[in-house]
């Protein structure tokens, strides 16, 4: 087998340059680089996006997910509906506030939570449930709200900046959403998440609980008539702020936000004509009802058609250059929540199927179209 790399394309690059590296110069200069008025812009503009009316910039989705549930009162004796395919900071918060994650399988087609399942895993002790947007493609909150309309949804928009179900953008579908600026999405901040929602007793709470849970924020204070008195703690709270730094370069990123998601829709759908008559995996499936956000291009590979295993075809086309991943993983798979809630791979076959054949492939706003015809025909002339 030949093994000289022809290229190098990796999974993703972030899409920043030297607007970005400019904004930071404003909060080094001016020595305010805790979170602070770049902050605030960020999330003016991330709420107007994405039709909330509050938005609140943390440290990365992860203490999103804390915060929110947290913020809607899940505690120890609680369990979170939490779908057994997805990263695995989903259902960690959900043991951060000592609460039971009660893992849910995938609609195969669409990697997403199978809603049908849902009435079963409901119990007098389920508190909220966490649809996942995965790869940037909406879950159905909508049912969701339908078949139970009694649990608060907590969506986990980390893939999902820009997407939409039926017109109403991701953030705005449940009670709290929350999205990821880790470099592999489609804009980023380094590191960074950020909370949305329409209730104004919530984002209180929220505003508070990143802020060790002070009574105002440290930018208030600062600009109020005695800066030198220090706030009121009646809650706990945490740190999980976002700096002024990277609250500037999420000004300048969300702002080609919807430039970035138009074009990767276009190569999308190259790959789609590419690969619409190789028979051996499964292209992106979803319907008019969705606004796709494209944060990963994810095949599901038959490996009963195919030419190879899947991780062989990943090992064939990482010596040709081109980098893949799993789409992510199956949670109930991984070794903490397979020995402490005594889960067997097979207990959610939806998950275990695409823990084992997904196939995440480069799909980024650096690419250039020689990458994406460089990729597309590796992949065909497997």
């Amino acid at each position: 087998m030949e093994t000289t790399i022809k290229r190098n394309i990796p999974i993703s690059i972030p899409s920043m340059g030297q607007e970005e590296w400019e904004a930071t110069k404003e909060p080094i200069f001016s020595g305010w680089i805790t979170q602070g008025p770049k902050v605030k812009e960020f999330e003016e503009l991330f709420a107007k996006r994405h039709n909330v009316k509050h938005a609140l910039a943390v440290s990365n989705c992860t203490t999103a997910l804390h915060l929110a549930l947290v913020a809607l009162g899940v505690k120890a004796g609680d369990e979170v509906i939490v779908p057994a395919f997805t990263w695995i900071s989903t259902a960690n918060a959900v043991v951060y506030c000592g609460a039971t994650p009660v893992f849910i399988d995938i609609d195969p087609v669409t990697f997403n939570i199978d809603v049908e399942q849902l009435k079963e895993k409901i119990s007098p002790k389920t508190k909220a449930i966490i649809p996942v947007h995965l790869f940037g493609l909406c879950a159905d909150v909508d049912k969701i709200k339908a078949i139970a309309p009694q649990l608060k949804i907590v969506e986990d928009g980390a893939c999902a900046a820009g997407a939409a179900l039926n017109g109403n953008p991701a953030g705005s579908l449940g009670d709290i959403g929350c999205f990821s600026f880790h470099p592999r999405k489609s804009v980023t901040t380094g590191e960074g998440g950020m909370l949305t929602t329409n209730d104004d007793a919530l984002a209180e709470t929220l505003n508070r609980l990143r802020n060790h849970g002070a009574s105002i924020s440290e930018e208030q204070r600062h600009k109020g008539p005695r800066p030198y008195i220090l706030p009121e703690f009646d809650m706990v709270g945490y740190n999980y702020r976002m700096t002024d730094i990277q609250g500037a370069v999420g000004v300048v990123q969300i702002k080609k936000l919807d430039r970035f998601i138009d074009e990767r829709s276009k190569w999308a759908a190259y790959y789609n004509e590419q690969f619409k008559n190789i028979e051996w995996f499964r292209t992106p499936v979803y319907d008019e009802r969705y606004k796709h956000g494209w944060q990963s291009y994810v095949l599901f590979i038959d490996e009963t058609k195919a030419p190879m295993k899947r991780n062989d075809i990943m090992e064939y086309l990482q010596q040709h250059g081109v980098s893949t991943r799993p789409g992510t993983h199956a949670v109930h798979m991984l070794g903490y929540y397979s020995k402490t809630y005594n889960i067997a791979p097979q207990d959610f076959p939806g998950a275990f199927a695409a823990n084992e054949y997904s196939m995440s492939i480069p799909l980024y706003n650096m690419m250039s179209s020689e990458d994406y015809e460089y990729v597309a025909n590796l992949i065909k002339g497997l």
